[in-house]
Formats: structure tokens, C-alpha cells, sequence
């Protein structure tokens, strides 16, 4: 679940290169990144920070009206969000400029797309620990750390095949995971005949985490095809 955790965070890229903000936004998004906002300027970093309030800040060094620099300084009136600084500058001024700050990380243009996300993984984990586990559903809560359901006033434990059916589908959060996919996680790499198998656990999921089983809006049916499991981020 840990790059689930990561993967919701909310994420400030400011940079006036538009190219490279769309760019950098696609490969998070391709990578399961969602709470993203994009800003060119130093005052619509600001501004964007004070209304989104993100996990982490990836800022240009070089902006149009002042730099990554005075814009981390105008953050830390009113936040303590890591920053890391990506520039097309690779010299050691700049460097120990922005870790005497407090800069978390500092990539120098151009850059590996791995790379990039590699960074941001590690900078989350170090800032952010994953302690709880737990996803929100529109009836109840599911805590991976306990396997466990909290559902109004009642704790409903889950068993170890409805723990690995609903982390898949968490996992995969809004996606449909073909009953082939589930069956082979719950089964092995021999997952044919278990379709019967795979209805009954989930039938009994529904009755642990929906309102109405028989009227589901968090683990809902797509036919022909498999499962999707809708979270509440």
C-alpha cells in the first residue's frame, strides 16, 4: 500500500516552461500521481500553495518574476512543505543555496524521467510515514495495519483473501481489475475456475464495507470485465 499512500499526496510543480509542466505532470499522472497543481510564476505558486495546501513543492529555480529561492522563503511564512528545486543550473552556488534553505532535494535539467520520480518517492517517505493505512470508503474504513473494517461504531476484521482482494483493488483505486488479475493475486499463477470463488468474497466484502450490499458504490461490478474499487481521497 506504500505507494498508494505516496501516490495521494498533493504535489505543486511551478516552472515557466510550459512543455516541461505538461511533460512532468504526464509522467506523474502515468505513474498514479492525481492531486497535482501547476503554477508558472512565483505569485501563482504562492497563491496555489495557500488554496491547495500540497504534500510537496517541485520548484524551478529560474521564474519569470523572481526565483525558486525568494519563493520557498514566501512558502515557509505560512507552510512547512518539502521542497525539492529543479533547475537547469548544475553549479554548487546554487546547489547550497537552496539546501541552506531547508530544500529537501535539488534536480538539475534535463533529467531522467525515473529519476525525477525516484526523488519525489523519497522525499515523501522520508516527510510523510505511512502509519495507519487507512482508505476511506463511503461507509466505512478500511485499515490495512489491523485488517480490519471500521464501519459506524463496529470493527469488522477482515480475512486474509478479503485483505488481498480489497489491496488489490486499493491499489488500483477507480481502475477495473479484470477477474482474472484478482483471481490470479488470490490464487496463484493457476487462477482458472475460481470465478465462483472470487463472487462469494466479494459478496461478502460488500456486506462488510457497503451500506446497501445489494446496491454497492464502493466496490462496484463492471461486467464482462471485472472490479473497481472507489475510494474517497
Amino acid at each position: 500500500m506504500d505507494n498508494l499512500f505516496l501516490q495521494n499526496k498533493k504535489l505543486l510543480l511551478v516552472d515557466d516552461e510550459l512543455d516541461l509542466l505538461k511533460m512532468v505532470t504526464a509522467i506523474l499522472r502515468d505513474n498514479g500521481f492525481e492531486n497535482i497543481t501547476t503554477a508558472s510564476t512565483v505569485g501563482e505558486g504562492v497563491a496555489a500553495a495557500q488554496k491547495e495546501a500540497p504534500d510537496l513543492a517541485v520548484l524551478d529555480v529560474m521564474l519569470p518574476d523572481g526565483d525558486g529561492f525568494s519563493l520557498m522563503q514566501q512558502l515557509r511564512l505560512f507552510t512547512n512543505v518539502p521542497v525539492i528545486f529543479l533547475t537547469a543550473k548544475d553549479e554548487a552556488a546554487d546547489k547550497l543555496a537552496g539546501l541552506g534553505l531547508g530544500a529537501d532535494d535539488y534536480i538539475a535539467k534535463p533529467f531522467l524521467p525515473q529519476e525525477l520520480l525516484l526523488r519525489i518517492y523519497a522525499v515523501l517517505r522520508r516527510c510523510y510515514k505511512e502509519d495507519e493505512q487507512l482508505i476511506p470508503l463511503a461507509g466505512c474504513t478500511i485499515d490495512f495495519s489491523r485488517a480490519e473494517i471500521h464501519k459506524a461504531d463496529e470493527i469488522i476484521p477482515l480475512t486474509a483473501k478479503e485483505y488481498t482482494l480489497l489491496e488489490v483493488l486499493a491499489r488500483n483505486d477507480g481502475k477495473i481489475v479484470t477477474v482474472d488479475s484478482l483471481c490470479e493475486a488470490l490464487w496463484g499463477d493457476n487462477p482458472f475456475g475460481y470465478e465462483n470463488s472470487l463472487n462469494a468474497h466479494v459478496r461478502r466484502i460488500r456486506e462488510k464495507i457497503e451500506a446497501d450490499p445489494s446496491k454497492p458504490v464502493s466496490l462496484i461490478t463492471i461486467k464482462g470485465l471485472g472490479y473497481k474499487l472507489n475510494t474517497r481521497k
